[in-house]
């Protein structure tokens, strides 16, 4: 079997940039640096994705701390559409790919000019109708995040984006759970395993949690992406910050997983060719434990096992008892 494709490793700028070029640059920078492949943005325009008056999230109330419409937290921290030239640019400059979430129908079709790797469907519009069947047409490479989602829905959207016309071998699925930060006891890591048997598409995490471990153990489970939350500073004021990664732990979490690769491997059950010198060594042949005669049948009093593995191997132990010597042999001679 082939040896498992590289996770890809997305830096989830999402809205941490603050509604600031400045800090939209500073976080491809920072994403660079840490060894991700992708950093992503959200893509959204107001008028076409929520109603003025809807209330805050759960998340975002905690985390923004103020009397505040979803609306109104969205509109401070929207990228405008005059930047993306700059920092799809600034992106390649820095060495790293630049993708978006759209969260309504018009962000799709602006962000289809860019010619990006993929599109990201967040999770709030995996029951989106209209919106998946104009992303079923694009015939690009989707990225569908599974949160608040149970198997039914997921397998519903599937069904929507391949009537639509996109082939299942250009679409992941993505694992999550939607809390900012989310809990240990809410991730649900197996989910991954389920997922991939039920589907047979390809399944990565997007990670709220806090710290590398969650990330970590999705790769063990099969994730070919991971996606994580990234900011500059985790008490800049903001709805996501709280639950994103600083650079420095970022960078330390794509270690980790690139170290978690080399030790999952493949699926061969083989010995490395530094065990093939050792086995050598340190397994055993059959010996003389005493000086023996020709003619002399061989028995537990006369023949045992000792390192190093240079004579015949004692698999065989049980053909020779009771066979006689076909020569002399003095005590620990190879047999």
């Amino acid at each position: 079997m082939k040896k498992r494709n590289r996770v890809i490793i997305i830096a989830e700028a999402g809205i941490n940039h603050n509604g600031k070029l400045s800090l939209a640059k500073k976080l491809i920078k920072e994403a660079s640096k840490t060894g991700a492949d992708y950093v992503k943005f959200q893509t959204y325009h107001l008028d076409s994705m929520i109603v003025k008056n809807t209330k805050p999230t759960i998340y975002q109330k905690k985390n923004v701390k103020k009397k505040i419409s979803q609306y109104e937290i969205l509109q401070k921290y929207r990228l405008k559409d005059n930047w993306y030239n700059d920092l799809i640019s600034y992106s390649k400059k820095n060495k790293i790919k630049f993708i978006s979430s759209p969260f309504d129908i018009k962000s799709i079709e602006f962000l289809k000019k860019f010619k990006l790797d993929y599109i990201k469907i967040p999770s709030g519009e995996i029951n989106n109708v209209p919106y998946l069947k104009v992303l079923s047409k694009l015939k690009k490479k989707i990225i569908l995040s599974t949160g608040m989602s149970d198997l039914k829905d997921v397998k519903a959207a599937i069904r929507i984006l391949t009537r639509g016309g996109l082939s299942k071998n250009k679409l992941n699925i993505l694992h999550c759970h939607s809390d900012y930060p989310s809990k240990p006891e809410n991730l649900n890591l197996k989910s991954i395993n389920l997922l991939k048997k039920k589907l047979g598409i390809s399944v990565g995490y997007s990670d709220h949690s806090l710290g590398v471990e969650a990330s970590v153990i999705a790769v063990a489970y099969g994730a070919n992406i991971i996606e994580k939350h990234l900011t500059l500073n985790k008490n800049y004021s903001g709805p996501d910050h709280k639950a994103s990664m600083e650079p420095k732990d970022f960078k330390n979490m794509v270690k980790a997983i690139r170290i978690t690769e080399l030790m999952l491997g493949s699926s061969i059950k083989k010995p490395s060719d530094i065990e093939l010198k050792n086995r050598k060594l340190v397994r055993k042949s059959i010996v003389a434990i005493k000086n023996i005669k020709r003619g002399e049948r061989f028995s537990l009093q006369n023949i045992s096992t000792k390192r190093p593995a240079y004579g015949k191997s004692p698999m065989y132990f049980d053909f020779y008892l009771k066979k006689r010597a076909k020569k002399n042999y003095i005590k620990d001679e190879f047999i």
